[in-house]
């Protein structure tokens, strides 16, 4: 597969967003059902350095970037928006409430890219008190 969550069918992605909010059933459905990196990534982003690690360890390393790209790495986000689709940088800036990239997903209808940004948002927000 070459490297960027648009790849992912729609389902996969919402998968994604459940577990990323949380839930533990979403996470185990990811592992179940052939995402595992999907579910790494949903606790990467969440700061787990286990998860990160894992995702270097088994060649997802674009997902352990794009992790870093959401929590701001300069040099992250210049690696994703140089070896993936538009899509996935624009995501990252979004998930920081960058407003030129929640604009530019809204005009393209990619809801579930903001859905998910959305919710990263608040995870990240949460982190930092």
């Amino acid at each position: 597969m070459a490297i960027g969550l648009e790849k992912y069918d729609i389902k996969i992605l919402l998968a994604l967003l459940e577990s990323i909010k949380g839930r533990k059933d979403f996470f185990r459905w990811l592992l179940d059902n052939g995402y595992p990196e999907l579910a790494a990534f949903s606790n990467a982003i969440r700061g787990d350095i286990d998860a990160m690690k894992w995702l270097f360890k088994y060649k997802y390393e674009w997902l352990a970037i794009l992790s870093n790209a959401i929590d701001g790495e300069e040099k992250a986000r210049m690696w994703i928006a140089k070896a993936a689709a538009e899509v996935n940088i624009r995501f990252a800036l979004a998930c920081r409430k960058d407003e030129k990239a929640i604009e530019w997903l809204a005009k393209r209808d990619l809801k579930i890219f903001l859905m998910m940004a959305e919710e990263i948002y608040i995870v990240l927000d949460t982190q930092a008190l």
